[in-house]
């Protein structure tokens, strides 16, 4: 079951990479995808214990060291805050998630049809790297 979360993540950052959905912060490089948590299966969502229907949206966030060969996954601190256009701000609580040698970071929250959100998302990677990731992404609510 974890090789078919590791599967779908590594396509949806594999989706993210080719769209850029990245950025470097020192030695830190930092991928992000935001998702509606319907593109899980149930089977995966109620193995790692998060919520799944047409109105949450996930936030999956990997960080790799650059200054490593191979540029392997990185432990990092990680918190963040999703803001609407009229200033609702929900915060990111983010769950570790790892499987041999990935780290991914998982938040949730609700979302509303065709909602325009900014995203703030601070990691903290040491002496590796610090400082905040922040993009835009309209989320849809899948039928």
């Amino acid at each position: 079951m974890k090789k078919s979360l590791l599967f779908i993540f590594a396509v949806l950052m594999s989706s993210a990479a080719a769209a850029g959905q990245f950025k470097t912060i020192k030695d830190a490089e930092v991928h992000y995808v935001v998702f509606n948590s319907t593109f899980m299966t149930p089977k995966i969502a109620r193995s790692y214990g998060l919520k799944r229907n047409e109105h949450i949206a996930t936030v999956n966030v990997s960080v790799l060291d650059r200054a490593s060969a191979g540029k392997p996954a990185m432990e990092v601190g990680i918190k963040g805050v999703a803001k609407n256009l009229i200033g609702q701000m929900k915060t990111l609580e983010f769950k570790q998630i790892k499987e041999g040698d990935a780290v991914y970071y998982l938040a949730q929250f609700p979302i509303v049809n065709e909602e325009m959100y900014q995203f703030t998302i601070d990691i903290d990677a040491g002496n590796k790297g610090r400082g905040p990731v922040s993009f835009s992404q309209k989320l849809y609510v899948e039928p």
